[in-house]
């Protein structure tokens, strides 16, 4: 893969949040397309839909399917894609349980840019 064309999936239920990490990708040169998802199962729809995400960038505490429920489900499936899954949270005691359920990667929130680019870096570059 190269460095130019990553398709981001950023899931969370809060509103600051996703327009936060959208500008920080967006002044990521190898970030191509940001989907976003309002939680877990609106995430799930869009892997399904397409096979073609990079990573996913997934909040753990959301309605409807958070953000661990929605991590063992696609590790789970072995028909969907597997995208390198970053798990975003303010709780750092679910890192452990992030990590365990396939989970590539945890940042703590609030993000910041430099932590986040060496994040993704680390883990798809």
């Amino acid at each position: 893969m190269s460095k130019e064309n990553l398709i981001v999936l950023i899931v969370d239920d809060d509103m600051i949040n996703l327009k936060l990490l959208k500008s920080l990708l967006t002044r990521c040169d190898f970030v191509q397309e940001i989907i976003e998802a309002k939680n877990g199962a609106d995430a799930l729809d869009e892997l399904k839909r397409r096979d073609d995400i990079d990573l996913v960038l997934l909040d753990v505490i959301m309605p409807v399917m958070g953000g661990i429920e929605m991590l063992q489900v696609v590790r789970a499936d072995t028909n969907l894609h597997q995208p390198s899954i970053i798990v975003l949270t303010t709780d750092e005691t679910r890192k452990n349980e992030a990590l365990e359920f396939g989970a590539n990667g945890f940042l703590m929130k609030p993000i910041k840019k430099d932590d986040l680019i060496n994040k993704i870096t680390s883990i798809i570059l």
